[in-house]
């Protein structure tokens, strides 16, 4: 199947400015770009009319969570998984249908999800998963309060494992089970109740462990973690992908940029938890954790990027505040503006996870496209706004978009 999406500009997932198109697509693959395109037309092909509006690549959210159901950490874990299941089908739907058509949820997924989603069963990104996230005792992934008697140590997103030898056998089984990279915490979180925010998690005999057993496998280990000390504690011991990173400073970003590691942002997530988190029940110790990460955040990425880190996109909703996934690229582009926003969630998201020919349109690049009016470049509100009218190819076939504003 051909097609040339003809009268359009081009956000080519780098570039500063709009190119020219046309662009031209076959076989769920990027042919051509530019005035030249429609010249290598070979047979029969499908036109779409661009009325003048703007071609992008699909979007990437490396920082998501299908099986995240709810706010409260315990009943994540402790609902059957057939319902989890149908409740990460239809928040994934959502997602393609915001325009993301490629996520990685760095907490949960497994082999069952993802066969479903190869075998088309229902609307859905491209899926990466890391399978349960790794926590030691008292970790960001332990849910369990202080006057909390159970053994509920392992779930469906965190799985509580200490010490070296069982921490090498859960990498071993998470890629057995076909994992695209490994999560660990190494420090404490918002909404996990017993752990400071500050502290360093894991030692590094335990994280070197994990690091080693992700690079001979040809992967990487993502971690959660805030603070600067969490930080460095997790890069100088083999850590690529840092997320959050709220309270990054500029000697941890430096840092950062001589180990090549990556930050993801998430900032979605503390704006929509500060509006919403009273009403939703949060306790009042995760509220206030929740308010010393907030406006930490959007320095945070001006401070990486002044380091020369490369900084993703990523939104990390839980429960019902999954309809704020697009706010997160307005946040960003009050941070760093509209064009590096662009380039975190599709070109460098792309390099995280290993497919450079993921997140561009250029000649090789996999036809994941959205069609929309507007320059984002000069106004994310036109990407941003979930009411705002756009179209979604995936692989070069045409997704829904019904539930784009939800």
């Amino acid at each position: 199947m051909t097609t040339l999406f003809a009268d359009v500009t081009v956000f080519d997932g780098e570039s500063d400015s709009l190119q020219k198109g046309p662009v031209l697509v076959h076989d769920g693959r990027i042919v051509a770009v530019g005035p030249g395109a429609e010249d290598a037309v070979d047979g029969p092909v499908e036109r779409i009319d661009g009325r003048g509006r703007t071609l992008l690549p699909g979007l990437i959210d490396a920082h998501f969570h299908a099986y995240a159901v709810s706010l409260d950490m315990v009943e994540n874990e402790r609902r059957p998984l057939s319902y989890v299941a149908h409740v990460a089908a239809q928040r994934l739907g959502r997602a393609l249908s915001r325009g993301f058509t490629t996520v990685r949820d760095v907490a949960g997924g497994d082999a069952g999800l993802a066969a479903a989603i190869r075998e088309g069963l229902f609307p859905s990104p491209r899926y990466l998963y890391t399978g349960a996230a790794l926590s030691q005792t008292g970790g960001h992934g332990d849910p369990r309060s202080a006057d909390l008697e159970t053994t509920l140590c392992g779930g469906h997103s965190t799985e509580v494992v200490d010490g070296v030898d069982d921490l090498r056998r859960a990498v071993r089984e998470r890629f057995r089970t076909g994992a695209h990279a490994i999560k660990v915490m190494t420090s404490g979180g918002v909404i996990s109740p017993v752990d400071p925010l500050r502290i360093p998690q894991y030692s590094p005999d335990e994280l070197i462990a994990v690091s080693d057993e992700a690079a001979r496998r040809g992967s990487y280990v993502a971690a959660h973690a805030y603070s600067p000390e969490a930080i460095v504690h997790s890069v100088t011991h083999g850590i690529h992908s840092i997320e959050h990173g709220n309270l990054l400073d500029e000697p941890t970003a430096a840092l950062m940029t001589e180990h090549g590691a990556f930050l993801v942002p998430t900032l979605a997530t503390y704006a929509a938890m500060d509006r919403h988190g009273l009403e939703l029940g949060m306790p009042e110790a995760s509220r206030a954790k929740n308010a010393e990460v907030l406006d930490a955040g959007q320095r945070a990425v001006e401070i990486a990027l002044r380091a020369g880190v490369s900084v993703g996109f990523g939104t990390d909703l839980m429960g019902s505040l999954e309809t704020e996934q697009l706010s997160g690229l307005r946040l960003q582009a009050e941070a760093v503006g509209p064009h590096q926003t662009l380039r975190s969630a599709t070109s460098v998201n792309a390099d995280l996870i290993g497919r450079p020919d993921l997140g561009r349109i250029a000649p090789g690049a996999v036809a994941d496209l959205m069609l929309i009016e507007g320059d984002p470049l000069t106004d994310i509100s036109a990407l941003a706004d979930p009411e705002a009218a756009r179209e979604i190819w995936q692989r070069g076939v045409v997704k829904p978009v019904a539930t784009a504003g939800h």
